[in-house]
């Protein structure tokens, strides 16, 4: 259940996002449920193997490589999902900001309800 609360505020919080921001786009909530599951998935499989790939770099740059491997995330949704397009990379790296940034305050209410 909490998985899905998880997806369901994360297509919100895409739909917002993309509504606010110019270089984002989406074109309805479905598309945005479908972009919250493929950033999770790729969070899961492909994000752990570019940190350790680029872990010379993040170590170099004090972790703000990750940034870029974020927004860099963010672009491959956006070629895998139809519907979703984002303009430039520096629009991918806000938007991969603020999302991080909504995302956890989000989580943290889901998790302060269940005590």
């Amino acid at each position: 259940m909490k998985l899905l609360m998880k997806i369901v505020f994360s297509s919100i919080l895409v739909m917002f996002l993309s509504n606010v921001m110019n270089g984002v786009h989406v074109d309805n909530f479905t598309t945005s449920i479908i972009v919250a599951v493929v950033l999770g998935l790729l969070n899961i499989f492909v994000k752990p193997i570019l940190v350790l790939f680029t872990l010379p770099v993040t170590v170099f740059t004090l972790g703000l490589f990750l940034l870029v491997i974020n927004a860099l995330l963010i672009l491959l949704c956006a070629k895998i999902v139809v519907g979703f397009r984002v303009d430039s990379f520096f629009a991918a790296l806000i938007f991969s900001i603020v999302l991080s940034l909504l995302q956890s305050v989000m989580y943290g209410l889901i998790k302060d309800e269940k005590k």
